[in-house]
Order: structure tokens, then C-alpha cells, then sequence
């Protein structure tokens, strides 16, 4: 694993501040890079690089979309009107569709053919998603009466919940070639009892 691919994506949002949106955010420009590195890297770009960058990216999306249908998705439904309701209902079908794509990671190597092609459709629709988010839903949630830092304190929590179980299972170690983990191995233990229909994981995926 390069140093770039480790650099831009651990714990993009671990910072002391507890405000919700602004985790979340850092968490978009955490994976944006990600995407950014992969597109450096090109078609032609070191296997073991283009591996590395694809399974952090789908692990910090897997943690990402996780925290954002725990506890983002239903304390916006609750603060927002009606009509942003559809807004949410549409977000958790795009998550679905990206966990769709992060699932194919399973089994494509980084020298498979549709390999890079699988990643870049899964980097747009991701980017999108960002977009939507940025410019719609969470201006209306600042405008709403959302506790955003106590939600930020309970994005926070999960979040560690989360990354303790990757690095127990191996995860972000440098220079790890181990398995990717599934969200039922992170999810586990969540009173919402989250497993793969929330946060599609890449195990089984060698670099």
C-alpha cells in the first residue's frame, strides 16, 4: 500500500468536534480523495495501488453509509418536513445501489477486466450523492431544529464501534494484505442490529 492511500483515508472524521454535518462532510472529502488517487493512479497504475485505494474506499463507504442510516437518515426524517422525506427515502436507495457496486469487489481482482470501470461508475454515483447531500439535504437540517452536536457525539461513538472492528480484523495496518471486513462483522452488536442490507462490505477481496 502507497503512502497516499493511507494518508488520505484514515479516520477522516475523528477530530474533537461533534457537530454531525461537519463529520460527515470530512468524511466526503476523505473518500473524494480517494477517488481523486484512484484516478491518478490511471488504468495502467500499480495493481497493489489501484487494490489498496479501491478497499479503503469501500471500507471508509461502508462505515460512512452505516453511521448516515443508524442515525443521520432517521433524525432528519424526524426534523424535517414532509416533503424532504422523499429526499431521504431517495438517499437510502442510492446507498443500496453503491453497496451493490461495493459488493462486486468480492471477487474482482484489480487485474480483472471491469475492475477500474466498476470503481469509477461507483466514484460517480458516490459523487452525486455527495452533491445532493451538500446542496439540499443538510442545508434544510441546519435550518431544522436537528441537535447536531448531540448527534455528532453519537456519530462519534459508532464511529470508533466501527474502526475498532476493523483494525481487529486486521484492517489499515500498514502494508496488510488481509481480507476486507463485512458490515456484519463491524455492524455487530448495534442495537439497531445492522448487518449486510446496511453498509456493503469487500470481503474476500485480495490485492
Amino acid at each position: 500500500m502507497n503512502d497516499t492511500s493511507r494518508h488520505v483515508a484514515h479516520s477522516p472524521a475523528s477530530s474533537e468536534a461533534h457537530d454531525a454535518l461537519d463529520a460527515l462532510v470530512a468524511d466526503h472529502r476523505a473518500i473524494q480523495k480517494l477517488f481523486d488517487a484512484f484516478d491518478r493512479a490511471g488504468d495502467d497504475g500499480a495493481a497493489d495501488t489501484r487494490a489498496a485505494l479501491v478497499q479503503r474506499a469501500c471500507e471508509e463507504l461502508t462505515i460512512h453509509t452505516m453511521l448516515e442510516e443508524e442515525l443521520l437518515y432517521p433524525s432528519a426524517k424526524q426534523a424535517l418536513a414532509d416533503e424532504r422525506e422523499t429526499q431521504v427515502d431517495e438517499s437510502y436507495v442510492e446507498h443500496f445501489l453503491v453497496k451493490t457496486l461495493i459488493a462486486k469487489f468480492e471477487t474482482l481482482k484489480a487485474d480483472d477486466a471491469g475492475f477500474n470501470a466498476t470503481f469509477r461508475v461507483m466514484a460517480e454515483m458516490v459523487r452525486h450523492h455527495i452533491d445532493e447531500e451538500e446542496s439540499q439535504l443538510f442545508p434544510a437540517l441546519r435550518r431544522s431544529r436537528l441537535d447536531a452536536a448531540r448527534l455528532g457525539e453519537q456519530i462519534a461513538h459508532r464511529r470508533e464501534q466501527l474502526n475498532r472492528k476493523l483494525e481487529a480484523a486486521g484492517s489499515r495496518l500498514v502494508g496488510d494484505m488481509t481480507f476486507a471486513v463485512s458490515p456484519a462483522d463491524i455492524g455487530a452488536g448495534h442495537p439497531n442490529g445492522s448487518t449486510t442490507d446496511r453498509g456493503g462490505a469487500t470481503r474476500g477481496h485480495r490485492r
